[in-house]
């Protein structure tokens, strides 16, 4: 089954420094990327959003306590670190929305400080699938500003990892999501 033209698939931060040997690794962050190729071609409009951080980043912490505001120096902007993971498939000319670019704000919604609610209402969209990393933090405030924004937004589980610190916030993330109207269901929808 393929995507609706007024459906859009958010891929969320698949960067290096969020995959295993990066700066802030989320535990099997690269384990995610083949269901997302497999999704990526059955939609016709597909954002792929990154972290892109300048040096004084109100986040960076040299202590890091891996809370707001006290993380591990990660994707700064035009790093290699902020690169998306090679095995992703990123076409040429790919619609990209850089996030987190101001430098007192967390932003890991990747509707804070973006264009995407209005580039995604000038296509046609409705209804949004979101994948990638990481679920307790950009995944899900990624999930709550679409819903507030009035699109139907749908997270695909087998498809996101959490940070999960503490222990229990990725679950923790995925209920708070479903108990506000988020649809969690998996990928195979699209098979």
């Amino acid at each position: 089954m393929n995507a609706a033209p007024s459906d859009a698939l958010i891929v969320t931060d698949v960067q290096r420094d969020f995959c295993p040997g990066g700066a802030l690794a989320v535990k099997g962050g690269d384990e995610i990327i083949p269901i997302i190729n497999k999704l990526i071609p059955k939609f016709e409009h597909v954002v792929y959003t990154r972290d892109w951080h300048p040096a004084d980043h109100i986040s960076f912490s040299n202590t890091p306590e891996f809370v707001d505001k006290s993380w591990p120096v990660h994707c700064l902007a035009d790093s290699p670190g902020a690169q998306f993971h090679p095995d992703l498939n990123v076409p040429e000319g790919a619609w990209l929305v850089n996030k987190g670019t101001h430098p007192e704000r967390e932003a890991y919604s990747a509707f804070e400080g973006t264009d995407l609610a209005k580039e995604l209402e000038r296509r046609g969209i409705e209804r949004v699938f979101i994948c990638g990393l990481a679920t307790d933090y950009c995944i899900k405030n990624t999930a709550l500003d679409a819903l507030r924004r009035g699109f139907q937004t749908i997270v695909l589980v087998d498809a996101i990892r959490g940070v999960d610190v503490p222990p229990g916030s990725a679950e923790e993330a995925v209920d708070d999501m479903r108990s506000s109207g988020v649809r969690i269901t998996e990928s195979e929808v699209f098979e």
